[in-house]
């Protein structure tokens, strides 16, 4: 018996040290897979907006507050009321906006997979110049939109014709001038704060832009779609922000040690927990969270439901980043979108019976 009890005291002492070992090597795992998230990171030219986790509100808040004044400027202030859709909702109802949604979408799909295709062949730094042309047109032409817009408004009732003329011609040299500025540091690359702001200004032009000019049902539609779009194209395995991500992996000095521990984590041999100190906030993501506040705003002409709009929105994001805990990447769009398309829809209808 004593000798029984002396075998069984060494096993739990045995077995003791081991499991202080497993857990000093899953401790130094974690801590391994932080550093590699860290290091990993996507390239300076990718078209995010990066940003410490405790201030991820900021630049939400930001495109939301300013593509709204925009698109309220351009809307309901100036006038400017078109359609910009094939298939207006006026002339072919729910049937048109569905079309109109699909297309959207398959124009996204295309555009995505065309991005994937030149990677491949040109590498990832190609991308680089694309993105650059595209913002190039987009600031350009929108600044010049809305900065029109916001003359007209203050000078209309001050300034002849001709100096109106004047006043706008040398806009846009500023406007030419600041685009090849930003392209410049953007293309860069060092610059984090420029780029930031960059991106933000992109992400609010294009939101106000695709919220003054789509309407209400189409409006519905699109925001559904591309939200199911970006859960297949970044959780599918066949989807073309998955496969941008991989191919920034493959590039990493890092890549053997990052496959064996998402091996080990497939095994269940941890349980992996990501650094989401840092977080990256897409391009696309912030133009549809404008996108929609900016409808909901324009279109209910609600200051009320503009806000609780944008609350369901930053919440829907916050649970997604906590989400990030477990997961490298997310679609940034479901969560968000349909906690704020139903806070729209919820507090217009209270609105409408009140």
């Amino acid at each position: 018996m004593p000798e029984n009890k002396e075998i069984n005291d060494k096993k739990e002492e045995k077995n003791s040290d081991r499991k202080i070992n497993l857990e000093g090597q899953k401790e130094k795992i974690l801590n391994d897979n932080n550093v590699i998230e860290e290091e990993i990171s996507e390239p300076s030219f990718m078209p995010t907006f990066q940003v410490k986790a405790k201030y991820f509100p900021l630049p939400i808040i930001l495109v939301v507050i300013l593509s709204g004044i925009l698109a309220y400027l351009s809307y309901i202030v100036s006038g400017i009321q078109i359609e910009g859709v094939i298939f207006p909702e006026s002339e072919y109802g729910g049937i048109g906006a569905l079309l109109n949604g699909l297309i959207f979408i398959g124009y996204a799909a295309v555009a995505s997979f065309i991005m994937i295709y030149i990677i491949k062949k040109k590498g990832i730094n190609a991308l680089k110049y694309i993105f650059a042309f595209s913002f190039a047109i987009l600031c350009f032409f929108l600044l010049i939109l809305y900065g029109d817009i916001i003359l007209w408004l203050i000078t209309k009732d001050i300034f002849e014709n001709e100096l109106y003329i004047i006043v706008s011609n040398i806009m846009y040299v500023c406007i030419g001038a600041f685009t090849i500025f930003m392209i410049y540091k953007y293309v860069k690359g060092d610059s984090l704060r420029i780029k930031n702001i960059f991106i933000l200004l992109i992400g609010l032009l294009i939101g106000a832009f695709m919220g003054m000019i789509i309407p209400p049902i189409t409006t519905i539609i699109i925001l559904i779609l591309i939200s199911i779009w970006d859960i297949y194209a970044v959780k599918s395995k066949r989807g073309p922000i998955k496969k941008m991500f991989d191919i920034v992996l493959e590039n990493s000095p890092k890549k053997e040690k990052i496959k064996k521990l998402d091996e080990k984590a497939e095994n269940e041999e941890y349980e992996v927990e990501y650094d989401i100190s840092s977080l990256e906030i897409g391009i696309g993501d912030l133009a549809f969270y404008s996108m929609l506040t900016s409808h909901a705003l324009i279109f209910t002409n609600n200051i009320v439901i503009l806000i609780a709009t944008a609350c369901a929105v930053i919440l829907g994001t916050g649970i997604t980043i906590l989400g990030l805990k477990k997961n490298k990447i997310l679609p940034g769009l479901p969560i968000s979108i349909f906690l704020g398309l139903g806070t729209m829809l919820l507090t217009n209808l209270i609105f409408s019976i009140l």
